[in-house]
């Protein structure tokens, strides 16, 4: 039980709420600590999330790869049909533009920096 107060002693703390203030303060510190990693976590997985979702990624490196294929083919089809070499403007050109599709995936992804080639006269 607690010790009964008096009026006059209201600006004292009993030892009960001395001991639960000083739990509450260090229960709060760990808290905040706790939030403090916690917040640091989610900053790092808003940095990735601003950039685009994982699926939209996914969606733009398969929709460059596909586009690279099918120009390729189409180019290849055309070529066929202009200059009679059936099969083979096909082949050579589908084949062309998978590379240009893995190429493409792969600057997309980031792997290879995009072409930084500077003219000869820009060199200081």
């Amino acid at each position: 039980m607690s010790p009964v107060r008096r009026d006059d002693d209201r600006s004292e703390p009993t030892t009960d709420e001395a001991a639960l203030s000083a739990r509450l303060r260090r229960l709060g510190e760990r808290l905040g600590q706790h939030q403090s990693d916690r917040l640091s976590e989610d900053d790092h997985r808003r940095g990735a999330s601003s950039n685009a979702s994982g699926l939209a990624r996914g969606f733009q490196l398969t929709a460059e790869f596909v586009a690279g294929i099918l120009v390729g083919a189409a180019i290849g089809w055309l070529m066929d049909r202009w200059l009679g070499t059936k099969p083979w403007g096909m082949i050579v050109w589908l084949l062309l533009g998978f590379a240009a599709g893995i190429l493409n995936l792969i600057r997309a992804a980031g792997v290879v920096p995009k072409n930084t080639l500077e003219p000869p006269d820009t060199k200081k």
